[in-house]
């Protein structure tokens, strides 16, 4: 037998610069087209002509452009990176670990279904605010309880990292650097995202009591019941103590985590308020800054100490930056080879009779079906949203639905996706067999996709204007 191939995706480095190869390829076989443009530099859908000759971009001319996409995504770019050194600060001064720790240990001796929906809601808003991989820590809290309420391993999964990714998926202060690139307000809609991000936590709360009720029921009809599960032989060897710590919630802990959340809503109520919208990306960077100080400060850090960590948390974010530049050079590559809008127009042309809460949907299916392949939703993004933004303006789709879609389409394939290291690493760590997962929780990510559909038509026929 020859050996077994496995496949493995490129690194994203190399994937973003072979899109950039490839649409300087693309400048020399697409025809080069134009749609007229009106006086306020809006596209008209229904006027395009072909060139009828190539203005092609070479391989060397698209990567000397590469200082040119930097500059021109540099906002973007400098609030990707100030948002990862606030996270990283927050996570350094371990409010959220002594806030999680207090609100377990006075939970821990709760009723059955009560411990779940709580320690559910709070990890999806662990999810929902300050998701990054490190969530993975979270599972270990899950199998203890599971292990002491006698249950499989799977409710261990579900109510972290379920919980987790549901919030991650769907928190309304993930998607800030997808709408930047889009052209919109970040955190704008923030409070239509909140409710819809307590929906779709709820109805995966919904799931998770439904399988406890039926393994409760008849042990066997839990999927790890073949992998040698019973209630009656779990025996916890996990000490409670060294994960749940009795912790005493101190007013600086509480004060960094209202300085935490105080930094979104001003963030949000600054344009709703009567702000200048051309100065949000100022306010944004300076609220971002000094709540990033305050956090710290608070969190009993030094002046170096500071210093190092938000230093850090910008270094953690500084390659999304690159990646966020270079899909900046893709599409000046795209535009000044005039290829984009023969793109655009061959793309559209079948869809411009449709009624646009299918448009918004299919774009939810595509990222849906991208997503396993590139879990980072910053960097699918960047790869997209340049074809995607023009589209959508020649289309006249409301951009904040079009952010719904993506955000949507975004959230809930990662619970499948073999390439996202904190869902597979959940699995070892619980000792669930990735193919035991993914039976469990696919129909649920259907569920969840239909719902994503229903709220996405929704949104388009009541013309949501994403405002709120």
């Amino acid at each position: 037998m020859g050996k077994k191939i496995n496949f493995k995706m490129p690194h994203l480095l190399w994937l973003m610069l072979g899109l950039v190869v490839l649409s300087c390829l693309a400048t020399y076989i697409i025809p080069a087209g134009k749609f007229v443009v009106d006086s306020d530099g809006k596209i008209l859908a229904d006027q395009f002509e072909y060139l009828g000759n190539q203005t092609p971009i070479s391989i060397w001319q698209g990567f000397c452009l590469i200082k040119d996409g930097l500059v021109g995504a540099s906002t973007i770019i400098f609030v990707v990176m100030i948002s990862g050194a606030n996270i990283h600060i927050m996570l350094e001064t371990k409010a959220i670990d002594n806030f999680m720790n207090w609100s377990l240990h006075k939970m821990k001796d709760k009723n059955k279904s009560i411990l779940i929906i709580l320690l559910f809601f709070l990890m999806a808003y662990l999810g929902g605010f300050g998701g990054t991989d490190a969530l993975i820590a979270v599972v270990p809290i899950g199998i203890l309880f599971a292990k002491k309420l006698k249950l499989d391993p799977i409710v261990a999964l579900g109510v972290t990292t379920f919980a987790t990714l549901i919030g991650f998926g769907t928190g309304p202060a993930q998607q800030a650097p997808t709408q930047m690139l889009m052209g919109i307000a970040p955190y704008s809609s923030f409070f239509t995202r909140f409710a819809y991000m307590n929906f779709f936590t709820i109805v995966g709360i919904m799931m998770v009591l439904n399988y406890v009720k039926k393994i409760q029921r008849n042990p066997e009809n839990s999927l790890m019941y073949g992998e040698g599960w019973n209630p009656n032989e779990v025996k916890n060897d996990i000490d409670e103590d060294s994960l749940i710590k009795e912790t005493h919630i101190t007013w600086k802990t509480v004060l960094i985590l209202v300085v935490f959340f105080a930094q979104y809503l001003i963030i949000v109520l600054y344009p709703l308020l009567g702000g200048d919208n051309s100065k949000l990306f100022n306010v944004m960077i300076a609220v971002l800054t000094i709540s990033s100080l305050i956090i710290g400060l608070l969190g009993g850090m030094s002046g170096d100490e500071l210093g190092k960590q938000f230093g850090a948390g910008l270094a953690t974010m500084a390659f999304i930056g690159f990646v966020i530049g270079l899909a900046k050079v893709i599409s000046l590559i795209l535009n000044d080879g005039n290829v984009i809008h023969t793109i655009v127009y061959v793309l559209t042309k079948p869809l411009r009779f449709l009624p646009e809460s299918v448009t918004n949907i299919g774009i939810a299916i595509v990222v849906s079906i991208l997503n396993p392949l590139i879990p980072s939703a910053t960097s699918k993004a960047a790869i997209l949203v340049p074809i995607i933004h023009p589209v959508a303006e020649t289309l006249k789709l409301n951009l904040n639905i079009v952010i719904v879609a993506f955000q949507l389409g975004d959230g809930f394939t990662n619970l499948i996706s073999p390439l996202l290291g904190w869902m597979v690493g959940s699995c070892v760590m619980a000792e669930v067999p990735f193919s035991k997962w993914v039976k469990w929780v696919f129909p649920k990510v259907i569920i969840f996709m239909l719902l994503s559909f229903v709220l996405i038509y929704i949104l388009t026929v009541t013309g949501w204007t994403g405002r709120f």
